[in-house]
């Protein structure tokens, strides 16, 4: 049964009203509050519509459902500002026929549907049970309906009213419950609802699932933080371990807050749980106290930026060091790679030379110019492994190895790190410290370089590792193919001279006091300091020197005894005394039996005087100061080219059967070793023996054969750098290294005549002056006549007999 009707309309926003629900309205449109006013004055009926778009605050009859709710007004209270409260009961549907008004409110024909009570068919009684049920699940899940509204719903025996009462109860978007709404059939309404229902219900089970998933997961956590804040109000209340938590929690925070690794992150916090443990007293707590201090201060990702500003690092190489361009070159090639690719990795670079040439202080100048930390480590002595790797935590006392201490003390990942003397270590029982280095300076491994101590890998890789060594000769060939090989020379004069000039003067006067107008060293002093009072590769003595001349001028001043500031040469023997060493080392004239050799030290080149007297005898070889076994061996490689060239070099071919040469290279206290002295003691012996004196001016290096070939030698740089502080005029050299004479000095090439050899034979056509010019130096050698065969040979004594 259904009626028409003309009733005032109210709109409604965002809110829909069910018949059987009752609801507080808040009402501020001035026509909704014009249509609740006719309404009371009425009958108290009014038609409640939800509008399609809550947004519309001026709604024309278009934006409004034609399907409302029948309502009586129970209360209606006025509001502050002029707006409205009204309590509303629903009674039933109702259909908008017609809109017959919209000012001062809209006033509507509507169709009241009333719904009668009807016997139930079963399909509404499965729909009816069906809704109830998932009602009851739904109330279960969302725990947000009331048991008593369960009460009610379980007590309506009106399958339409039930459905209104429990879509009114779900938590339903306005476009549900207004479909629910329009279901003007209950079976159809029930369907709906069963629908809606079911759908909400899997979304709850879902949040369900998802929120246990979350709390499962958060539970260890908080379990864990209450536990903790339940034993330290214990604790607190006690008056115990405080001191204890309180460490435990500051190494937690300091954890945190350091940019560890996950793998050392995750070792730490092992380590706390560990000392958390731990009774106060026990000595386990002060190892791991230390193990998380280091872990703590180690610069895991801590990295100081590069500056690859070329001019700029060129500026403080020139600055730093005088000469020296392959490296610098070398160094600014390196910045130049980096500016282009900053994730190469960095080089292992060996510097080799002499002492005293600046390769420590060239270490502290690539630092400088790429503006990163600079950690130094001598190598020199070091025998133990534990030095390089570390000890075990089980040790009493362990401490990380030298390399992790190293980068302790830099504070960035990524130091200029020198391993100075690396060919000074020395291996023994406690294992050897040059196999330990092979993991650090490989750059295919030491990015997880494993240090004995933290048991941990710790990242190399951007550490640019630089070593110093004065010979490669005791470098292990492993960790000699890991490095890129540098060689420093020894300096000349010339550059002596300028790095006095520029560094060691201005850093003594400052050192000591002195002020330019107090003391003025001029080139001349300087070079007769180099030549006279000193020699050495490097500059170290040089500087010495010039510290006890800074001494002695300092003492004349405070005593008011120095009266000029200019420095005269003539004043040196006065400060420092006689010259110690005599610029002209070559020998004075040509002799017989002597030729100059060209040998290389760990000091730099060095010029050597091999001598050969001829002496009757049964043709043994006498060889003395301190020769090693390869230098040995040239001298009977050169006897032998000697005799099988006998003829050719005017020589009696039995002379080896009735002759004793004995070899001495004078400076016996020192070592002597290697091949290139060969063709010296070749041209020495033919000497003696031919009777053919040898230039002075004139010296030699190479290595000899059988066959008399003449083999390449190394450290030609420092060889001809020593001819030439010697007086050498003329040099032989082997043909194959004439390309070394590139590194040579263009000033000391010119004042050089070089002779490059691959025979023997071209040694002694240049090396052995004619019989008739070697006649006037014949006196001063101990010569005798050839022994003919009837000739007596004296047996001689044990004690004479020679070594060969």
């Amino acid at each position: 049964m259904s009626k028409e009707r003309e009733l005032p309309l109210l709109p409604l926003r965002g809110i829909l009203v069910f018949p059987y629900m009752v609801i507080h309205l808040d009402v501020g449109r001035e026509r909704s509050m014009a249509a609740i006013e006719q309404a009371m004055m009425d009958e108290r009926l009014i038609l409640l519509s939800a509008q399609k778009e809550t947004e519309i605050d001026s709604p024309d009859p278009d934006d409004i459902h034609t399907i409302g709710t029948l309502a009586e007004i129970k209360q209606l209270l006025k509001l502050p500002g002029g707006t409205m409260r009204v309590l509303v009961e629903g009674k039933s549907r109702g259909k908008i026929l017609e809109f017959i008004t919209d000012e001062p409110y809209f006033k509507v024909r509507v169709e009241e549907v009333e719904e009668g009570v009807k016997e139930n068919t079963p399909e509404i009684d499965a729909l009816t049970h069906g809704v109830i049920h998932q009602f009851e699940e739904y109330a279960k899940l969302s725990k947000k309906v009331p048991q008593e509204t369960l009460g009610t719903v379980l007590g309506v025996n009106d399958s339409g009213r039930l459905a209104d009462i429990v879509a009114s109860h779900l938590n339903l978007k306005l476009g549900d419950k207004q479909a629910i709404l329009e279901s003007l059939e209950v079976a159809q309404r029930l369907e709906r609802l069963t629908e809606i229902i079911m759908r909400e219900n899997e979304i709850l089970e879902l949040e369900r699932r998802i929120g246990l998933r979350v709390r499962k997961q958060m539970e260890k956590t908080q379990k864990e933080y209450y536990l903790r804040e339940q034993m330290k109000a214990i604790q607190k209340e006690l008056g115990d371990k405080d001191e204890k938590q309180a460490e435990v929690e500051e190494y937690r925070e300091k954890v945190a807050q350091a940019k560890l690794p996950e793998e050392v992150a995750e070792r730490a916090l092992k380590e706390i749980d560990r000392l958390e443990k731990m009774p106060q007293a026990s000595s386990e707590g002060t190892v791991v106290r230390t193990y998380l201090d280091w872990i703590l201060a180690l610069p895991w990702t801590t990295m100081s930026k590069d500056k690859t500003d070329i001019k700029r690092a060129e500026k403080i190489l020139n600055d730093d060091h005088y000469g020296l361009e392959k490296i610098k070159e070398r160094i600014l090639e390196f910045l130049a790679i980096r500016k282009l690719t900053p994730k190469m990795k960095s080089p292992i670079i060996c510097f080799v030379g002499p002492p005293g040439v600046g390769k420590t202080s060239l270490a502290k100048s690539v630092a400088r110019a790429l503006d990163r930390k600079f950690v130094r480590m001598s190598l020199g002595g070091v025998r133990d492994e534990a030095e390089i790797r570390g000890h075990r935590r089980t040790y009493i006392g362990a401490l990380p190895g030298r390399i992790i201490q190293g980068m302790r003390t830099a504070g960035t990942a990524n130091p200029v790190f020198l391993l100075d003397e690396i060919d000074k270590m020395a291996s023994d029982f406690r294992g050897d410290p040059a196999a330990a280095l092979l993991e650090v300076l490989d750059p295919e491994q030491n990015f997880s370089f494993s240090d004995h101590y933290l048991d941990l890998p710790y990242d190399l890789s951007h550490t640019l590792f630089i070593m110093t060594a004065n010979s490669l000769y005791s470098i292990p060939r492993p960790l000699l193919d890991r490095m890129e090989v540098i060689s420093l020379s020894g300096y000349t004069e010339d550059e002596k001279v300028n790095i006095a000039k520029r560094y060691l003067v201005p850093k003594q006067m400052k050192a000591h006091g002195l002020k330019a107008s107090q003391l003025e060293i001029g080139d001349k002093v300087i070079l007769k300091l180099v030549q006279g009072y000193t020699r050495e590769s490097g500059v170290r003595n040089l500087e010495r020197q010039i510290a006890n001349l800074c001494r002695k001028v300092a003492t004349r001043v405070v005593k008011k005894e120095w009266k000029t500031a200019e420095l005269r040469p003539e004043m040196l023997e006065e400060f420092l005394g006689s010259p110690r060493y005599q610029f002209e080392k070559a020998r004075i004239k040509p002799e017989i039996g002597a030729a100059t050799g060209l040998a290389y030290t760990e000091v730099g080149g060095d010029v050597l005087t091999i001598e050969v007297i001829p002496l009757p005898g049964k043709g043994q070889l006498t060889l003395t100061g301190k020769l090693g076994d390869v230098m040995k061996e040239s001298a009977y490689a050169g006897r032998t080219f000697v005799r099988s060239h006998s003829r050719e070099l005017g020589i009696p071919d039995d002379f080896y059967e009735k002759t004793d040469l004995h070899i001495h290279v004078p400076e016996g206290a020192i070592p002597k070793d290697g091949p290139s002295a060969g063709i010296t003691m070749a041209t020495a012996m033919a000497s003696a023996l031919a009777k053919r004196a040898v230039p002075s001016d004139l010296a030699m290096t190479g290595e000899i054969t059988l066959r008399g070939n003449v083999l390449p030698i190394g450290g030609v740089k420092e060889k001809v750098l020593a001819a030439h502080r010697a007086g050498i005029k003329q040099v032989i050299l082997p043909e194959q290294n004439r390309k070394d004479l590139e590194e040579v000095p263009e000033n000391v090439r010119k004042e050089l005549e070089f002779h490059f050899v691959s025979r023997m034979e071209e040694v002694i056509k240049i090396a052995l002056l004619p019989v008739a010019e070697s006649e006037e130096y014949l006196g001063s050698v101990n010569r005798f006549p050839l022994f003919s065969q009837g000739d007596i040979d004296p047996e001689p004594t044990p004690e004479d007999r020679p070594i060969s």
